[in-house]
């Protein structure tokens, strides 16, 4: 699988202009390898909105969903820094959803991320499923990478102490992840195969959205530190 492990964290939300710098100081300097650093996370990836609403996105992989619910990840929540604390107090329209990665085709990830929300119900998710089995292909597409999907676990999705999350109709939401090399690829797989005619059998999509890569941080990054 080119996404290390089996759970994802995805996080994302919006910051006011006057917050903007301090918490992009907060994630680079701080915040990335704190969480990568827990035990059974396995690296973090920081973007930014091209095309979508929030503008910063992360995810977090983790070598089994079971992590995001471990004594080492629920201590680091309940133990946050004074930065963390204040930083994550800022956070407008706080996306959080731990998810299961079960898709995930491809070889590698790209600097263009797409995210598709789809919204099932338990009558429709089996067939979603096998639907996306074909459509999450990357093979002869140019600039496409990989192509995953990740299940959100919604008894572990949403807010935390610190984290003012949402928690609504949305917590067993997919998410379908689209690497790419440029943003143009990934938006013409979105219009493609996830808008119009194309997209049966889904209806359209609870948002769509495009984002470039900040930077990226592996678990094998902080033991060279």
């Amino acid at each position: 699988m080119p996404l290390a492990g089996k759970g994802m964290l995805l996080t994302s939300m919006n910051i006011e202009a006057a917050d903007e710098a301090d918490f992009n100081r907060w994630y680079d300097r701080e915040h990335l390898e704190e969480r990568v650093a827990i035990e059974g996370f396995l690296e973090a990836r920081r973007y930014v909105a091209h095309a979508a609403n929030p503008r910063y996105l992360c995810l977090y992989s983790t070598a089994t969903l079971d992590v995001l619910d471990s004594p080492p990840y629920k201590a680091r929540l309940a133990s946050p820094t004074d930065w963390s604390r204040q930083t994550m107090a800022r956070f407008k329209d706080m996306l959080r959803a731990v998810a299961r990665i079960t898709i995930s085709n491809g070889t590698g990830r790209g600097a263009a991320l797409g995210v598709v929300r789809l919204r099932p119900t338990l009558d429709n998710a089996a067939p979603w499923r096998d639907a996306l089995q074909e459509k999450l292909a990357p093979e002869n597409r140019n600039g496409i990478i990989s192509m995953h999907l990740l299940e959100s676990e919604p008894e572990l999705s949403g807010a935390t102490p610190e984290i003012p999350a949402v928690r609504n109709e949305g917590a067993c939401d997919w998410f379908v992840l689209i690497d790419g090399t440029h943003v143009g690829a990934v938006s013409a797989v979105i219009a493609e195969r996830f808008t119009g005619p194309a997209a049966s059998p889904f209806p359209l999509p609870v948002s769509v959205g495009t984002y470039s890569l900040m930077w990226d941080l592996a678990k094998s990054d902080i033991a060279r530190g």
